[in-house]
């Protein structure tokens, strides 16, 4: 793949810039258009999700800067060599450059809820809710970019993309799985499944809780065919592997809880009947 786009031999933009710029812009219009037509508010969506997306830029450099948090060692080990702003730059280029989706998904839902908090004081289920599709509308177009610009690469395979072009000169020259594609198609049947219970008006106010669910399932799995791994590892799980599992397994317990609170009430309307 070809990371950027370049005239006349220079670089006009990446194209990892340009499908997550399309990933946002989708995001945000379809959750405008969503609200509109059953009748909330869409710009309270509209900020919601932008406040969410400028937030989450601030956690994935920073949780790929703590899982490589070797190159922060070998930084404060070596302040005497930072001898001028240009150089101070080119470290935290190196240390925060990268972005892990995770970090991003976890500030962007902070600052996204605080957000709403101010701005919507009735009932805000379905402004979550509405959030919560949009979500993977937008890492499916990210996952593209990915694919384009050659990072997150997938392991070597005999049937996959040999990459000549890629950011990350180790993923170059060898046949590698498309997970990247994967998970992108993966992100977009299920932004599809969320909008329909969305539309059917079904799982009102867990469809958030859904997605932090189904989600990590197969972002687990598809860690197992990554073969990048600057990424960060802890044992043999990499940092996702493990951030997976205790979103899963948060996930699963509230939406068990919000389940039996409902038969609870569902079975006392009974009875009061």
């Amino acid at each position: 793949m070809i990371p950027n786009i370049e005239i006349a031999g220079r670089v006009i933009a990446p194209w990892y810039m340009l499908a997550a710029l399309a990933g946002i812009l989708t995001a945000l219009f379809f959750s405008y258009f969503l609200a509109k037509k059953h009748g909330y508010d869409e710009v309270t969506v509209f900020i919601t999700l932008l406040v969410g997306a400028g937030t989450s830029l601030i956690g994935s450099h920073l949780l790929y800067g703590i899982v490589n948090y070797r190159l922060i060692i070998t930084a404060l080990n070596n302040l005497d060599k930072i001898t001028s702003f240009e150089v101070f730059l080119q470290w935290m280029q190196e240390i925060f450059g990268g972005a892990v989706y995770y970090g991003g998904l976890i500030t962007g839902m902070i600052g996204g809820w605080l957000y709403l908090r101010h701005a919507e004081k009735g009932d805000r289920a379905p402004y979550v809710d509405m959030c919560a599709i949009a979500l993977p509308l937008f890492h499916g177009f990210g996952r593209i970019g990915c694919f384009l610009a050659g990072c997150c690469y997938g392991v070597e395979s005999s049937c996959g993309i040999t990459y000549h072009h890629s950011i990350i000169e180790s993923a170059n020259g060898v046949s590698r799985f498309p997970v990247q594609l994967v998970e992108s198609a993966l992100n977009f049947l299920l932004f599809l499944l969320l909008w329909m219970l969305f539309r059917k008006g079904r799982a009102r106010g867990r469809l958030l809780w859904l997605y932090l669910l189904i989600y990590p399932i197969y972002r687990f799995i598809l860690e197992f065919f990554r073969g990048d791994t600057y990424r960060g590892f802890i044992g043999f799980l990499s940092t996702s592997q493990i951030v997976s599992v205790i979103l899963a397994v948060i996930s699963a317990a509230v939406l068990i809880v919000k389940h039996n609170k409902e038969n609870s009430r569902a079975s006392a309307a009974i009875s009061e009947g």
